[in-house]
């Protein structure tokens, strides 16, 4: 938890995880009545992990910025392109990117990430935030061969381990006014690659939740990575892709940074 000078404090002994429950609006105004004052500062330099705990699937949105599809030659979907991206690919914020063995096209994807706070099926537009515990930054690392040279869908060229970095931060909904009007931007050595607005988004966060529950069950701790505006290696020309040695930054306004570290698989 962030107190109110923005340090963070240790939940341990209180809530088993940012999971579940704790995840729901119940558990959330627990949260909430807690003085961060009276809880222990993080050691200094301690890592982070993924900000939620418990995910059952994360769910990513393909080519859902118009600009960013214009720039891979791709048309506006008519329907959100929806796809897995494995669980075992989560990482903390700073943790380094592994460039996987064979891979030669690691690319970079800052997103808004949606994170489900109470179980969602068949949900209208109008109510499907009531759903969302809240929100945080989401690093949506792509190997574009696997993902687009193979045959086959694109989650083998989404899932390598640390493909998934989630946070620093949940913040929760009632933190963000308007999750359509959130500046996203990420750079690779300190050169700007990706500086877009959410606004620009196809299908809005209200939409992405109520059109997933069609199809499956949402629960407590799923992740919803909802697309990323132009400007990753993929559409530059030509292509730039990470190598290891390389330092991506990237972060949304009011929901923190990350920062990783690129090295190459053991």
């Amino acid at each position: 938890m962030l107190d109110a000078e923005g340090r963070a404090r240790d939940l341990t002994g209180l809530v088993p995880d940012i999971a579940g429950q704790v995840l729901s609006d119940v558990g959330l105004d627990m949260l909430r009545g807690i003085d961060p004052a009276a809880l222990p500062a993080l050691p200094e330099g301690a890592r982070l992990g993924p900000c939620v705990g418990g995910t059952g699937k994360i769910i990513c949105i393909g080519l859902n910025y118009s600009d960013h599809a214009a720039e891979t030659g791709a048309q506006v979907p008519p329907e959100p392109i929806t796809f897995l991206k494995a669980t075992s690919a989560l990482s903390g914020p700073n943790d380094p990117i592994i460039v996987p063995k064979g891979s030669e096209k690691t690319d970079w994807e800052v997103e808004l990430a949606i994170i489900i706070g109470q179980r969602a099926r068949h949900v209208e537009e109008a109510g499907s935030l009531a759903h969302v515990a809240g929100y945080a930054v989401a690093n949506d690392v792509s190997e574009r061969a696997w993902q687009m040279e193979h045959s086959g869908q694109w989650t083998k060229g989404k899932s390598a381990d640390s493909f998934g970095p989630v946070g620093p931060w949940l913040v929760t909904r009632d933190e963000v006014a308007d999750p359509q009007a959130l500046n996203l931007w990420l750079t690779v050595n300190g050169k700007t690659m990706q500086n877009g607005s959410t606004a620009t988004m196809v299908y809005g966060v209200q939409h992405l939740v109520s059109y997933l529950s069609r199809f499956f069950t949402l629960h407590p701790g799923d992740i919803i990575m909802t697309g990323t505006p132009p400007g990753v290696g993929l559409g530059m020309k030509p292509p730039r892709y990470l190598a290891p040695g390389d330092v991506v930054e990237l972060g949304i306004d009011g929901l923190g940074g990350q920062r990783q570290e690129v090295v190459a698989e053991g």
